[in-house]
């Protein structure tokens, strides 16, 4: 928006298998990645951080008139063949298709975002990933987030979990669902029962259409770098390297399609527009 399961693998049975990726090595390419050599944990770690640091966190669908499909071959062909990025539902469901065509077995987990109240948001508000390894380690993996961990939560550990992106912790909470954390602040609300992806449908024309959304009210393209973050709202790009942040108005449709460009790989023919309300609309 983007569970306590040790004794219980018909919970993290995964899901019917998706169709093969056309070229998976298109797909390990667009993210920089090799081809691992078996389907572990430390290759799940490398094609995760891989993912945040290529493939940008955006809501440009939206405010481009373009139609969102929760297609695992549409989605795929948005990040591969496209060279776009996407919210939740898009890309975490396109790194589930990947993960598989390389051996691992993925669950597509629903939950609620926590908003800064507490609130939850409503069901289906994010998708986030459980991954199995050829190992049987259990992952929570989540490249749909924005601003997130760089790298897969271990599933089944609940205490601090160290990671370049903060402090998180995934807890246990009432009726068997989980709680993940960052930096002690409630991130998302975890249910471990897998899903379809047809079941998100609801909650991607929620984000998509409702003015009770953020999206689209808003206008987000958002990357991690080797060195921080980087994210364009509409004209203003906020850039975050070693700590220190940096904001800057861009000048001119001009310099807003050279920083999608050049800073996420989004080539555009026109530019997003967010549609922002009229006292007397």
């Amino acid at each position: 928006m983007s569970d306590e399961v040790t004794d219980a693998p018909d919970r993290t049975a995964s899901a019917p298998a998706a169709p093969t990726l056309p070229d998976t090595g298109a797909y390990l390419a667009r993210i920089g990645a090799r081809r691992p050599v078996r389907a572990d944990a430390d290759a799940l770690r490398e094609l995760h951080v891989r993912h945040l640091l290529s493939v940008p966190f955006e809501n440009l669908s939206i405010h481009l008139g373009e139609d969102i499909l929760l297609d695992e071959k549409a989605l795929v062909a948005k990040v591969v063949d496209g060279r776009r990025g996407g919210f939740c539902y898009e890309l975490n469901t396109a790194f589930a298709v990947l993960l598989r065509g390389l051996g691992y077995r993925v669950s597509l987990l629903q939950a609620r975002v926590v908003d800064a109240e507490g609130r939850l948001g409503i069901p289906y508000d994010h998708m986030a990933l459980l991954v199995v390894t050829a190992d049987g380690e259990r992952w929570l993996a989540d490249v749909g987030f924005g601003d997130h961990s760089h790298y897969p939560l271990a599933f089944d550990e609940r205490g601090d979990q160290k990671d370049p992106g903060g402090r998180f912790r995934v807890q246990e909470v009432a009726d068997g669902d989980l709680e993940v954390l960052r930096d002690g602040k409630p991130q998302y609300r975890l249910e471990v029962r897998p899903r379809e992806l047809a079941d998100f449908t609801a909650g991607a024309w929620y984000h998509r259409t409702s003015p009770d959304s953020h999206f689209p009210r808003s206008l987000v393209c958002s990357l991690l770098t080797e060195a921080g973050r980087i994210t364009l709202s509409e004209r203003k790009l906020i850039t975050r390297a070693h700590g220190e942040r940096v904001e800057r108005v861009l000048d001119g449709d001009e310099e807003v399609r050279g920083a999608y460009r050049e800073l996420f790989g989004i080539v555009l023919d026109e530019l997003p527009v967010v549609e922002h309300d009229t006292p007397n609309s």
